[in-house]
C-alpha cells in the first residue's frame, strides 16, 4: 500500500510531490532543502541549512514509521563543492553509524539562497 507523507510545505502542492513516499517497506524521501517549514525561512548558512534538512527528513521518516538507521542511500547536492568540508562533519553525527551509501553532487538548485538538498531512501529493517 502506498503511503504519502507531507511536511505542510506549500511547495508540495504546489510542485506536485510529496516529502516522502512509503511502498512497502521502502520510504523515499524527496529532495529536501534547509527551510525551516515552521517559519518559512531559510537560514543564510550552509551548515544552519544542512541542519534543517536533516530535521525536515527525520520528522518526514517518523512520521512514516521509520529512523534514520533505516537510512541505505542518500543523495548530497550542494551548489559549492567548498561546502563539502563545512557540511562532512555534520552528516558524519548523522550518519557515522549508519554509512549509507552516498553520492554528494555540486550544482545549481532552484533558488539561489538553497546552498543544499538533501535526499534519502530508507528501508525497513526486518524484524
Amino acid at each position: 500500500m502506498r503511503r504519502l507523507i507531507s511536511s505542510g510545505s506549500p511547495f508540495e502542492r504546489t510542485a506536485g510531490y510529496s516529502r516522502a513516499v512509503v511502498q512497502g517497506d521502502w520510504c523515499f524521501v524527496s529532495g529536501t532543502t534547509g527551510y525551516d517549514y515552521k517559519s518559512m525561512t531559510m537560514p543564510a548558512g550552509v551548515e544552519a541549512q544542512t541542519r534543517n534538512c536533516l530535521v525536515t527528513i527525520g520528522n518526514a521518516l517518523s512520521e512514516a514509521g521509520f529512523s534514520l538507521s533505516d537510512i541505505v542511500r542518500c543523495h548530497y547536492y550542494v551548489t559549492d563543492a567548498a561546502f563539502a568540508d563545512v557540511v562532512f562533519p555534520i552528516l558524519g553525527e548523522a550518519f557515522g553509524e549508519i554509512r549509507p551509501a552516498a553520492t554528494m553532487v555540486v550544482c545549481d538548485l532552484i533558488k539561489p539562497e538553497m546552498l543544499i538538498e538533501i535526499e534519502v531512501t530508507a528501508l525497513r529493517a526486518s524484524a
